[in-house]
Formats: structure tokens, sequence, C-alpha cells
């Protein structure tokens, strides 16, 4: 990944672990011990599905730029989905405490979007290709000397 990415990847999933860990000890003060397992669970599942999300779109972003935003509002969708899906098949377990791991989930989900929407605004990411240099002098187009 470029530098740009893993620093976005970063200042993203850094803040997450810290929401997931101040969760962690909100469970299992006020759940015990299962409450510990369900927050960290979905601290650490909310870390994965969405840091692949991003390195997916990343990658989608170099190789198909055209396809940049379908590709970020379909793989959004997706993941919000995929969350759902994973809070629902985890509803009735007896592993670990399922409120405070939908909770912590759904905090941690939001703590990441969050701080990704923050690193992409302080990044600076050129949007625009700059012209390119041969020998210090610009290319001209079109005119031979």
């Amino acid at each position: 990944m470029p530098s740009n990415d893993v620093r976005i990847l970063a200042q993203a999933a850094v803040p997450t672990a810290a929401v997931g860990a101040v969760a962690v000890v909100v469970s299992g003060v006020v759940a015990g011990g299962k409450g510990v397992i369900g927050a960290a669970v979905a601290t650490l599942v909310v870390i994965l599905f969405m840091g692949l999300g991003l390195y997916v779109l990343q990658r989608t972003a170099k190789s198909l730029p055209h396809l940049f935003q379908a590709m970020g509002l379909m793989l959004y969708a997706a993941q919000i989905l995929l969350l759902f899906v994973f809070m629902a098949t985890f509803k009735n377990t007896t592993l670990f405490n399922p409120k405070a791991f939908a909770l912590t989930l759904v905090i941690g989900t939001l703590a990441w979007i969050a701080a990704q929407t923050r690193a992409h605004m302080k990044a600076k990411i050129l949007y625009v290709e700059p012209d390119s240099m041969t020998g210090g002098k610009p290319e001209k187009s079109g005119h031979s000397s």
C-alpha cells in the first residue's frame, strides 16, 4: 500500500481500537467476562471488516478509477449488511454477551467512519496528475522545434 493509504488506515484503526478498549472495560464492568469477550470480538470484527474494505477501495481507485464512486457505495452497503448479518448470527450466542457485542460493533463502526472521514479530509492527496517534466522543462504538445 502507498504511504497515504497506510496513513489513512492507521488514522482510522487506532481511534477505533481505542474506542474498542474503552468498550471492553465498560462491558467488563457492566456484563462481566462475557461482556469483555463480546466487546473484544466486536472490535476485532470492525477493524477487520473496515480495514479490508478500505484496502479494496484503495486498490479499486488505483486500477479502475472510473468505478471508484460506485465501488465505494457498493462496498459500504455490503460492509453494513455483513455487520448486520454478523450481529444476527450471534444474537443468541452463549459465547459472549450479545448486547455488549452489538453495542461495541455499532460504536466501533461509527468511530471508524468518523476517523476515516477525518483522515481523508486531512490528507494531502493530489486529485489532478501534475504535468510530466522532461529534463526540467515542460513537454510541448503538438509543436516540434
